[in-house]
């Protein structure tokens, strides 16, 4: 079976460890927009250069730069049998024109799998991280700052899914291959077996 899948979570929570690990069960492409961004910015692609000119200013990439990548992304033919997206959509607005983006080939999102992780618990683990790899700026103050932007900013999100009834919420907390074990329990749930 194809799968077209979203992953969420807060920072902290595990999503990329996550994400590789269900997209290579699946063997599914993993979409992430912050990686093609990146990516292109290291390769000074012009997306790249203006990817880079807009963070640089401090700014949002616009949903209209975003919404386009994901579609040629989608639209490659790794990705038509399936994929895991992640990082995207991140609003209402992104919801709506990926079921738009969707529809061109005729298909839609099977499930979100939604990582959610005590706040306190993952506070700790960034600290932790943050000293271990010598990430000053990680403070307790800025992380707390990113779970509340996190959550202001995929409660809507993660609605307009829940109202579809394809939501499935896994306890992110633990080692990957718990975590790992709990995202395949659930989606098997849903008749999504690997």
């Amino acid at each position: 079976m194809s799968a077209r899948l979203l992953i969420v979570g807060p920072p902290g929570a595990g999503k990329g460890t996550q994400a590789a690990v269900l997209a290579d069960a699946l063997g599914v492409p993993a979409i992430s927009t912050g990686d093609i961004f990146r990516a292109n910015i290291k390769e000074g692609t012009e997306l790249g250069l203006k990817v880079q000119e807009i963070v640089s200013s401090g700014g949002y990439v616009p949903d209209s730069l975003t919404n386009a990548i994901v579609r040629d992304r989608l639209h490659q033919p790794d990705a038509i049998d399936g994929f895991l997206l992640d990082g995207y959509p991140r609003t209402r607005d992104q919801v709506t024109e990926l079921d738009s983006i969707l529809a061109e080939t005729g298909s839609e999102l099977n499930a979100v799998v939604q990582l959610v992780a005590d706040p306190d618990e993952v506070v700790t683990r960034l600290l932790k991280r943050a000293e271990e790899q010598g990430r000053a700026d990680d403070t307790e103050a800025v992380i707390r700052h990113r779970q509340d932007v996190y959550h202001e900013q995929t409660e809507p999100v993660i609605a307009a899914y829940k109202a579809r009834g394809i939501v499935v919420e896994v306890d992110g907390l633990g080692s990957v291959d718990e975590v790992s074990e709990r995202v395949r329990a659930a989606l098997a749930d849903v008749s999504i077996a690997f």
